[in-house]
């Protein structure tokens, strides 16, 4: 059977195309009744609307714009990569897609960021932010402008954007903590935990799943206070490779931001004298090679090309005023090992 168009819901509503028109696009001077025949055709005759076509129509397009961090966090890399990867596609359906880069870990900067963008009713921001007041009151405040917002790979839950797209970080860090305690098994010990920073929600929200595990199903590990890293290798390394000299009993580290290269070296400076169990999160090519020679024991990821097809659908729908398929966005934990890497 062929799909049904805007000319086969005219015959049998009996009214013209520019009244399916008004109806479909909630225009006014349309009576109620007409209306209601209307969708009733649409539901008889299952249409069901071509947006792409109807916006290339009217000349309609969209411009959508991810702010994310600079530095030298691998994953930010490869996710601005898979937004630069969605350009050509988002093109032939007249979405422009931008990306602004912004310090890490400070707020002033993305929002000076924001301000310098000229943002119009209708257009799109996927924001990966640090929580902070002002982020907050600029989402806001873009959201009461008719700007739709939505956050990425890490949340501002008590702002106004419309969605967030990313793992339930939460779950990540209570499944870190689980890999970790049965891979430790009955050894007795310490954990060291390593983070970017504890103004980022995803980390936070990570740390607090980690421990409510590690608490409530393996007493016998203690938890050692969380390292800030900034994601930066480097500092890390030696915040890390420091609490592993002076805390010979740790069995363990969960690394749940950035810093992996961090991580692996601190690890290899003291092998010989302390067996340690280790879980990070993103797959990168630094991850991938730890995991290779057992270094790391697991990583778990979040697939970011997903999460920027995520981001595109959903800034578009929330600008057609489409329903969302809150299945088809909710991005899944994976995690890999030496022997399932892809």
């Amino acid at each position: 059977m062929s799909r049904a168009t805007v000319h086969d819901v005219a015959d049998a509503a009996g009214v013209s195309l520019a009244t399916v028109d008004r109806v479909l696009n909630n225009r006014k001077g349309v009576r109620a009744e007409t209306v209601d025949r209307v969708h009733d055709a649409i539901s008889r005759l299952n249409y069901v609307r071509d947006r792409t076509a109807a916006n290339l129509a009217r000349g309609r397009s969209y411009a959508f714009t991810f702010i994310v961090p600079s530095g030298g966090n691998s994953f930010m890399r490869q996710l601005e990569a898979e937004i630069e990867r969605a350009k050509p596609a988002s093109a032939r359906e007249r979405i422009d897609l931008s990306i602004v880069t912004v310090p890490p870990f400070e707020p002033e900067p993305t929002v000076r960021a924001l301000e310098g963008l000229d943002l119009r009713s209708g257009d799109g921001i996927a924001l990966v932010a640090t929580e902070s007041q002002i982020i907050r009151e600029k989402i806001n405040d873009l959201i009461a402008r008719g700007v739709h917002v939505v956050t990425l790979i890490s949340d501002v839950p008590n702002s106004h954007r419309t969605h967030y797209v990313g793992i339930d970080n939460g779950a990540a860090g209570r499944v870190g903590a689980s890999l970790l305690g049965r891979f430790v098994g009955e050894r007795r010990g310490r954990i060291a935990v390593v983070a970017g920073s504890m103004v980022l929600r995803d980390h936070v929200e990570r740390r607090l799943g980690f421990e409510q595990v590690m608490r409530s199903e393996f007493p016998h590990l203690t938890l050692l206070p969380t390292l800030e890293g900034y994601d930066d290798a480097k500092t890390v390394e030696i915040a890390l490779g420091a609490l592993l000299k002076d805390h010979r009993d740790i069995v363990g580290v969960y690394s749940l931001g950035a810093g992996t290269r961090g991580v692996v070296a601190a690890l290899e400076a003291v092998e010989a004298q302390q067996r340690i169990t280790a879980i990070a999160h993103e797959l990168t090519e630094h991850s991938r090679k730890a995991l290779v020679s057992g270094k790391l024991d697991a990583v778990l990821v979040q697939d970011c090309a997903r999460e920027v097809r995520s981001a595109i659908r959903l800034l578009r729908a929330l600008v057609d005023d489409e329903p969302i398929a809150e299945s088809q966005e909710r991005i899944p934990i994976e995690i890999f090992m030496r022997d399932n890497l892809p």
